[in-house]
């Protein structure tokens, strides 16, 4: 077992390069391997989750060539030349892995399971399994809507006109992906947009997708074609950065090459109306995505309460919210993010849990927690294995009055393995126990 123990910090000054984003890197890997040609991909994260995927591929006889440091290198096979795996595909950790794999395989002439550990085996799966088995695929989900998933071949599969039910990008990014080897168009309908990465990298490797606002259509019989990316850093990974430096007194943190796609972009809108001193700089595009540097500063925070429209956008960065919430004056209210309980842990329970255990009060509510603003105690704090919710309390602990230690840490090696590294690099007193 990994524990983070945090010890309260003084002012936290430097500057970080971020690691690559993880959304983007996913897609960055699937799409080169379903395109003719050999892609390159700099910047890409190497963290678990996308290693999962990777190896997926490898299995299914891509050839993708990677040294931790350097470029990814990768020759795709085009949209029909994956192979039958030997054995079933292990996605780890990895929920975004198997969504987005759930879309792929649907449209294949083999046979396929998915599996994971033991977390990824109890998260729903039957909310990206139903509409691609309404566009024809076959797919069995195991007792409870769960993993592992079984893929029956089929003939070809249909495209639809589907309306979201939730805000979800992954479950648009399977239906999308699975609309790549259907017969006919393929529409999506979203009342509340999601992060469109998935459609950005399609147009980068020359597939065409007619997007507007709230509808994306996809078109049958395109082909992908090999391309030469740089992967923005993470933004979700930014975040504990910026609310860092926003809590605790007289910090100055430059963040460089920092992803800022406006549906990822939700935290920053929220901390700037609680007050926070935030700079965009440099602004320019990578990948087909928009990337600036940002400047953060302490600041006075204040609680507000969390827009609706934001919430997707936000929907990653709310267990580090929570923290800003906790430094804030008066109450921060957050509603209408019901889908937090099925990320990595029930991160409502989980993030309501961990600040009582360190003093601050909140209540928790069955889509979201109203959090009082308070002064974080000494206290222990169990992650439940979730990676977000243990980065998130070790910048809890750096503006803490005592020290914060975190149980449980281990997965943060899924998302940002320098994390560690990096809060130490910029002045967090932060030291890891390992233990059988």
């Amino acid at each position: 077992m990994t524990t983070y123990v945090v010890r309260p910090t003084g002012p936290l000054v430097g500057a970080l390069e971020m690691p690559g984003d993880k959304s983007i890197s996913h897609r960055a890997v699937i799409l080169g391997s379903l395109a003719t040609g050999k892609t390159t991909i700099r910047g890409l994260l190497e963290a678990e989750d996308v290693l999962s995927t990777i190896s997926a591929f490898q299995a299914m006889g891509v050839s993708i060539h990677r040294r931790p440091g350097e470029n990814c290198r990768i020759v795709g096979v085009g949209l029909r030349g994956l192979r039958a795996p030997r054995s079933d595909l292990d996605l780890g950790n990895s929920g975004t892995s198997m969504r987005l794999l759930c879309g792929v395989l649907a449209g294949q002439t083999f046979r396929s399971t998915l599996t994971g550990d033991q977390s990824l085996l109890t998260r729903p799966m039957e909310r990206v399994t139903t509409p691609l088995q309404k566009m024809g695929a076959s797919i069995r989900v195991s007792a409870g809507g769960v993993a592992p998933l079984d893929i029956e071949p089929v003939s070809r599969l249909n495209g639809m006109d589907y309306r979201m039910p939730i805000a979800s990008a992954q479950v648009k990014s399977a239906i999308l992906l699975a609309g790549l080897y259907a017969r006919n168009r393929t529409i999506i309908r979203e009342e509340v947009p999601t992060r469109d990465h998935t459609e950005r990298m399609l147009e980068g490797f020359g597939y065409p997708v007619d997007r507007h606002t709230s509808q994306t259509v996809l078109q049958p019989d395109g082909a992908l074609h090999a391309a030469d990316l740089t992967i923005p850093g993470d933004f979700s990974s930014a975040a504990f950065f910026l609310v860092a430096a926003s809590v605790v007194p007289g910090s100055r943190i430059e963040l460089h090459g920092v992803g800022m796609n406006p549906t990822r972009t939700g935290l920053l809108d929220i901390l700037q109306s609680m007050g926070a001193k935030i700079e965009i700089n440099n602004s320019r595009t990578a990948a087909g995505e928009p990337v600036a540097d940002l400047v953060a500063e302490s600041s006075d925070l204040r609680g507000v309460d969390v827009p609706a429209a934001l919430v997707s956008r936000t929907i990653d960065e709310f267990p580090v919210l929570s923290i800003a919430a906790a430094h804030a004056n008066g109450a921060t209210r957050i509603s209408g993010a019901k889908e937090l309980r099925f990320k990595e842990s029930d991160r409502i329970a989980t993030v309501v849990a961990a600040l009582r255990s360190v003093g601050i009060e909140v209540s928790e509510q069955p889509d979201g927690m109203v959090i009082e603003g308070g002064v974080i105690q000494e206290g222990t704090v169990d992650s439940r294995k979730d990676h977000r919710v243990a980065m998130a309390f070790a910048v809890a602990g750096a503006g803490a009055a005592g020290v914060v230690r975190i149980l449980n840490c281990a997965n943060v090696a899924t998302s940002f393995p320098d994390f560690a590294k990096c809060s130490q690099r910029v002045g967090v007193k932060l030291r890891e126990e390992k233990t059988a």
